[in-house]
């Protein structure tokens, strides 16, 4: 209920002229919509995690909204310097997207080339240099295929009760469990990867097949210098997807992740953002210290000259978020009727 009456009003809003009239303001030119998104389907991963997966034809309808709605496309720092002397173009937007999967590279970087729309990626790098499905993402994945099956024989996975996939928790548990035992074991990549293989076979799936879909992997090195090369803007996600407690630990990650994206693009990177949007505070001393610009959240607003540059809001726009929803956020109304700003945390990935 509550729902429907926010779209109801979102339409009077436009029908009756806010969203143009908000859109040309003096309060819109001075905020920065930084927009955030994950992954951008292969084949049916929106049906699998919607909150981090949409269809191509939904970016591409988005993009053209854009266009549509004459926004000031920026690369991400130009965007955040002109934020913050007072110099935005009017309906001020960068795009930005997390992680740096191949779903970016084969669906994402060709629209975003056809309009030459400038974009940022936050690039973790771990599973760049080391070819596999992210581990605990593809578990996830081939359970999620097979939902429907009730799995009475997994003691080579290492569970003596049948395994019941029906529902979104129950298969969570079942990613937990082998997270902890790969940990326990100190399984390496391949380790973990031959372990993905074995959960595929015992659900009946073809695991070489949806592995050579490159579903739920990260660009590679080819596929890196050759984005970074046309434009590109790749920047710091920590090496293995995570943000430790530890200041030296959460510093090493900040440092491998620089140096794999120097070492793949040739360029440096000092624009940061937290994996699955989650920060403490002490992060933001410990990314002055490694001498990082900037670092964005998932948090939902617009960017102001009196934002935390380590604390940057961004729209994490997802196959949920209705067309007029993402239009208001355009024109800077959605911003103003946002009840809950802090990220729901519903989309955590970590590298395991």
């Amino acid at each position: 209920m509550r729902r429907t009456i926010k779209l109801a009003t979102l339409g009077l809003f436009r029908n009756t002229g806010l969203f143009e009239a908000v859109a040309n303001s003096n309060w819109r030119k001075h905020r920065l919509l930084i927009l955030c998104y994950h992954g951008i389907s292969l084949e049916d991963e929106h049906l699998w995690r919607p909150q981090l997966y949409m269809q191509p034809e939904l970016l591409e309808k988005r993009l053209e909204t854009l266009r549509a709605m004459r926004c000031s496309v920026l690369p991400l720092g130009e965007a955040l310097d002109r934020l913050q002397v007072g110099d935005l173009p009017p309906r001020s937007v960068a795009i930005t997207f997390d992680d740096g999967t191949y779903d970016f590279y084969k669906q994402a970087y060709p629209l975003l080339q056809e309009r030459k729309l400038p974009v940022t990626v936050y690039q973790t790098t771990y599973y760049a240099e080391h070819e596999f499905p992210i581990f605990n993402l593809i578990c996830s994945y081939l359970l999620w295929k097979k939902r429907d099956k009730k799995v009475v024989a997994a003691q080579a996975l290492g569970f003596s009760e049948p395994l019941n996939l029906g529902s979104e928790i129950s298969r969570h548990k079942i990613v937990r469990s082998l997270i902890e035992r790969s940990e326990s074991e100190k399984m390496t990549g391949k380790d973990k990867n031959a372990l993905a293989a074995e959960l595929a076979k015992i659900l009946g799936l073809d695991y070489a097949e949806i592995a050579a879909k490159r579903i739920v992997q990260l660009m590679n090195a080819r596929e890196l210098a050759e984005v970074s090369s046309n434009g590109v803007d790749i920047q710091l996600h920590t090496h293995r997807h995570r943000s430790p407690e530890d200041e030296l630990a959460f510093s090493s990650e900040v440092e491998q992740n620089r140096d794999k994206i120097k070492k793949l693009t040739g360029k440096d990177a000092n624009h940061f953002c937290y994996p699955s949007g989650i920060y403490r505070q002490e992060f933001v001393g410990w990314l002055e210290k490694e001498r990082v610009v900037s670092a964005t959240t998932c948090d939902g607003g617009l960017a102001t000259r009196r934002s935390n540059r380590y604390l940057l809001p961004r729209l994490v726009d997802t196959s949920g978020r209705s067309q007029i929803e993402f239009e208001s956020w355009l024109s800077g109304v959605g911003p103003i009727l946002v009840l809950r700003r802090s990220a729901s945390q519903k989309y955590i990935v970590r590298e395991e």
